[in-house]
């Protein structure tokens, strides 16, 4: 048994469900106190300097710091969208993974954040990075999700990833050092639920172009799926056009097509042992 099924077992009972949401509805209330005027936003920003003075309250706070402190028309529309995509996305990884598990995505997160904000304690930390990564895991579990860019162009939210990423390695080479940590703890807590998928779609794909390069040689027309969704059977052979994930919570190397991933009964250790 994993170590995160352990804690699951022993502290499930304390997570709490729809997390995305009180998130959400928490920097929507400081925005509309801030934009009254009944409240300062930087009170509740993470600066480790404060902290270390005493005000001990922002390692926790800082979470509710809104995207904006103010806001025009056109602003709101995107401010609301992009939070209405953080709970749409929030909520689809708290269904695939379990809410104890999606809990602990985002706790890791952001005690990643808050250790790399110590680092360099002059300079205040952006929950933008724990956001982001919630958008890289699901656009790595469903990278053919499709979102409009200004609700009218459609994209496949991997291609959107992958420029993420190429921003994450752009900010981490021209950055602060601030910054810099900010990228490495986002990027941390993705490796921490995802190295051990990566490493088996890697191995998967080495013996998949080791394949490829007999079956040339010998001349063999016949191929071999090298994934096969559990679900519905279907394989890279039969539907080529397809991207397969292997599930993290399922006992053994469990396969899924892009429909199945969210949609699935995980196998446990006892069942995979009997396949």
């Amino acid at each position: 048994m994993s170590l995160l099924s352990r804690l699951e077992r022993a502290l499930g009972r304390f997570a709490i469900p729809d997390l995305s949401l009180y998130l959400v509805l928490g920097q929507l209330a400081v925005l509309g106190f801030a934009l009254l005027g009944h409240f300062n936003v930087e009170r509740i920003a993470l600066r480790p300097e404060a902290v270390l003075a005493g005000e001990f309250w922002r390692p926790l706070t800082f979470i509710f710091v809104p995207p904006v402190t103010t806001v025009t028309m056109t602003g709101a529309i995107f401010l609301a969208f992009g939070w209405y995509i953080f709970y749409l996305m929030g909520g689809a990884l708290e269904q695939h993974w379990g809410v104890f598990r999606y809990n602990a995505f985002l706790f890791l997160g952001w005690a990643l954040t808050v250790a790399a904000a110590f680092v360099t304690p002059g300079a205040y930390a952006s929950n933008a990075y724990v956001a982001g990564t919630v958008f890289l895991a699901f656009a790595y579990l469903n990278p053919d999700f499709v979102m409009y860019i200004f609700f009218i162009l459609p994209v496949k939210i991997k291609w959107l990833a992958l420029l993420a990423w190429i921003g994450y390695g752009f900010t981490f080479i021209t950055g602060t050092w601030s910054d810099r940590l900010m990228v490495l703890a986002s990027v941390g807590n993705f490796l921490v639920f995802f190295s051990r998928d990566i490493v088996l779609s890697l191995r998967s794909g080495k013996r998949r172009m080791a394949w490829q390069a007999q079956s040339f040689g010998s001349q063999n027309s016949e191929r071999e799926p090298r994934h096969r969704c559990h679900v519905c059977g279907k394989t890279d052979v039969s539907h080529p056009q397809l991207d397969f994930r292997y599930c993290s919570k399922c006992a053994g190397d469990e396969c899924y097509c892009a429909e199945h991933i969210f949609n699935h009964e995980h196998v446990v250790a006892d069942t995979a042992g009997r396949k």
